[in-house]
């Protein structure tokens, strides 16, 4: 899987995508990541990205020219699955779409900044837009981020254990169930009993029954998507 990001500054991500499973996921050769830094498709010595608005209103906008220019050199390697823009007012990441993405085989994720983006690029150039919760951050680095690790960490033999992945929050529109590990009893508090039986198939049941009584709790809203 390749994942080219597409930004105004590229070491803002260089931290969280060198480390832990991305790291390992990049060192097995099971993903490429490979930031664009969008200044250098400009054609002026200032390296400009941005302009002001037409009809007035305050805040900067990224222009269409340098992130025309970017994803088509882009697209002139290789063949992309999706163009994704991170917005706040794109379809808000789940583990579904997370799920979807890491079987694509090549992704852009293009990071708003400023005001937002000319419109035009969100008419013609992105197949996808995704919002990682209902709220404005800075720039979309961040987003970009934490789209790339959720879809990195299900990438196969990315993660020690791939069945850990399976068991994650949402997977089944459920919340995890509680865990514990060692020592069994500390201060008086206690690890469930069934825990510690070694009775594979009540453990299983007791867990399935903990996600769905956390996630009636938790997050009723969850289930108005499941078959329970």
């Amino acid at each position: 899987m390749r994942i080219d990001i597409i930004t105004v500054l590229p070491e803002l991500l260089s931290s969280p995508l060198s480390h832990s499973i991305i790291k390992r996921a990049v060192d097995k050769g099971l993903v490429e990541i490979n930031i664009v830094n969008l200044r250098d498709f400009t054609k002026d010595k200032r390296r400009t990205v941005d302009d002001y608005q037409y009809g007035g209103d305050a805040g900067m906008v990224m222009m269409i020219e340098p992130i025309d220019k970017a994803i088509s050199f882009l697209c002139s390697q290789r063949k992309y699955d999706e163009i994704i823009y991170t917005s706040p007012d794109g379809e808000v990441l789940n583990q579904k779409t997370a799920n979807t993405l890491s079987t694509k085989e090549n992704i852009i994720i293009l990071c708003g900044h400023y005001k937002g983006i000319d419109h035009r690029v969100r008419e013609h150039l992105i197949t996808k837009e995704i919002s990682i919760g209902d709220y404005v951050l800075t720039g979309g680095e961040l987003a970009a981020a934490v789209i790339t690790d959720s879809v990195v960490r299900l990438i196969p033999g990315a993660m020690s254990d791939d069945e850990s992945a399976l068991s994650d929050c949402f997977q089944d529109n459920l919340l995890a169930p509680p865990i514990y590990t060692r020592p069994a009893d500390y201060k008086g508090w206690k690890v469930p009993d069934i825990l510690l039986s070694g009775n594979e198939a009540l453990i299983n049941k007791w867990q399935f029954e903990q996600s769905i009584e956390r996630t009636k709790q938790l997050r009723p809203n969850l289930l108005k998507d499941s078959d329970l």
